[in-house]
């Protein structure tokens, strides 16, 4: 596959120019870019729009973004950067959020300012792509890290709280939020479960609820960089205000849904038994 091609040409003219005590750790950034590719391209045309857009242009924003978020897919697959089964996730992903985006539009939880015709029930069609881009990463950083995912909870027990998460998004405008139960749940299911990777030959391993936790602050970032470019804007939230740190929770908790996505297409990545991790031939 020429993504594969791709990755191994950049990987070895990267590895021959970086200090050898610091190849492994750049190594592991540079992947973690390179398996962000959509969402940080994404992240950087939200950015130039909001800078360079006129009110008079005959084509809106929010229009303008969709169109690129398709086209952008579409020479993914064509030029081989996305696997079919990571296209797959990632309609999951856009699925599942613009559901999502919906109901919170409607409930005042947060809204699109801009006007734009590619919209169903005053939410833009691009922001299912905010989601995709997450769906995106976690498919490409499982591939490209080649990880394992040990030991894993029986998977009834994933869903079951997958679903109570996804549910909570929605329940809480009316009961009780549980969102304080369900991560202490997150805890208590995955405390065990060690994400092993590979960034060279040698394998490495992190826990699954620490790899969310440091996910959902990069995600917060990105949150950050959506509401300060005017694309969306959370209730009671001032210009250049820093979207509150309770968002960060949120996002936190959305991770565990978008690994269940994941795995319901990379089911092979996921063992009940501690995983025997191995030396890789370095050819």
């Amino acid at each position: 596959m020429r993504n594969l091609q791709i990755e191994r040409i950049l990987g070895d003219w990267v590895r021959k120019y970086l200090p050898s005590g610091l190849t492994e750790l750049i190594m592991f950034f540079l992947k973690q870019a390179w398996a962000s590719l959509f969402g940080l391209i994404f992240l950087i045309v939200i950015i130039i729009t909001s800078l360079i857009w006129q009110d008079d242009w005959a084509l809106h924003r929010y229009d303008a973004l969709f169109i690129f978020a398709i086209t952008t897919q579409i020479l993914f697959l064509v030029f081989k950067l996305e696997s079919l089964n990571e296209a797959k996730v990632i309609l999951l992903f856009h699925i599942v959020g613009t559901i999502m985006e919906i109901f919170k539009v409607k409930m005042g939880s947060w809204g699109y300012p801009e006007p734009g015709y590619i919209k169903i029930a005053d939410v833009p069609l691009f922001s299912g792509f905010m989601y995709a881009c997450v769906g995106s990463f976690m498919a490409r950083v499982i591939r490209i890290f080649d990880m394992r995912f040990a030991p894993y909870p029986p998977f009834w027990m994933t869903v079951a709280l997958a679903v109570a998460i996804y549910a909570n998004f929605f329940t809480h405008h009316y009961t009780y939020d549980i969102r304080n139960i369900l991560f202490v749940a997150t805890v208590v299911i995955f405390w065990r479960t060690r994400i092993w990777f590979y960034v060279g030959v040698t394998p490495r391993w992190m826990p699954l609820p620490v790899a969310a936790f440091l996910s959902s602050f990069f995600l917060w970032i990105a949150e950050n960089v959506g509401t300060m470019t005017g694309t969306w804007l959370y209730a009671g939230q001032g210009n250049l205000e820093m979207v509150r740190w309770a968002k960060m929770g949120s996002w936190y908790l959305l991770l565990y849904i978008s690994f269940l996505l994941v795995t319901l297409v990379y089911r092979d990545m996921l063992t009940r038994k501690p995983w025997a991790p191995h030396i890789k031939s370095k050819g």
